[in-house]
């Protein structure tokens, strides 16, 4: 088990706009567990080396990467602002502790993991202060590792299934050119693959249903978005009943020294 300390020992804090985005997922959040894809296994063991013992999963709503990070004789902790999403994170995973908190303020002693995680998170944390917490709570030679899913665009319906469903911050960050991460972590290293999801349409409303812009939408709004992307995804539909979604799955990772 992780020895825990108070965030507020550290100083931390989250943009509060940033913290009411982060925490609107939890009462949708069978919809994200349904809707969200999970990471490639190649990626995931690219991000955070075999060896790493005990590993931080920051962000982790209903467990997606966590589920991957699990191995024998490891211990995984899950953190995240939201209660809700914990809880069903517990429900999945029972055998990963949770504890609240937020990439500025982690709830860890200083060098007490061997590598903290973001799966489709960095990009609610603020970098300057996320990179600094990162690097107080790692050992020397433990990785930050950040990850995220993007739709690939360069199929036409899915380019206008992002005009549907607005885009997220995560994904003006991937278009922007990456994450950024400051002193004393750095460079990053950077891999990806594309890859392919069958999902049924009402997966891919569940997948635009977790989404923090729809989330936070108005009703009338949120039910106008979700029946144009049922009709999208009906649009291209097969005959075995599934859409393919295509992702690119985009990983970074830094060292602290």
């Amino acid at each position: 088990m992780v020895p825990v300390t108070s965030p507020d020992s550290h100083d931390g804090t989250i943009d509060e706009r940033s913290l009411v985005a982060a925490r609107s997922f939890g009462s949708h959040a069978a919809e994200y567990e349904r809707g969200r894809p999970t990471y490639p296994a190649e990626l995931v063991a690219w991000l955070v080396p075999g060896d790493a013992m005990t590993v931080v999963d920051v962000g982790a709503g209903t467990g997606k990467l966590t589920a991957a990070l699990v191995a024998p004789g490891r211990t995984v902790v899950a953190v995240d602002p939201d209660a809700q999403m914990l809880a069903a994170l517990r429900g999945r995973l029972p055998e990963v502790e949770t504890r609240e908190g937020t990439g500025e303020a982690l709830p860890f002693p200083d060098a007490s993991v061997d590598a903290v995680t973001f799966g489709q998170s960095w990009h609610w944390v603020d970098p300057t202060r996320g990179s600094a917490e990162a690097a107080r709570v790692l050992r020397p030679g433990g990785v930050l590792g950040l990850v995220w899913n993007i739709r690939d665009e360069r199929a036409a319906w899915v380019a206008e299934l992002s005009t549907v469903m607005h885009h997220s911050a995560a994904e003006r960050v991937i278009d922007g050119g990456g994450p950024q991460v400051a002193e004393p972590l750095g460079p990053l290293e950077t891999r990806e693959v594309a890859w392919e999801r069958r999902m049924s349409i009402e997966d891919v409303v569940a997948m635009a249903a977790s989404r923090s812009y729809v989330i936070t939408a108005e009703p009338d709004r949120r039910t106008r978005i979700l029946d144009a992307v049922r009709d999208l995804a009906g649009s291209v539909v097969e005959a075995d009943g599934l859409v393919r979604l295509p992702y690119v799955t985009y990983s970074y990772r830094a060292t602290a020294g």
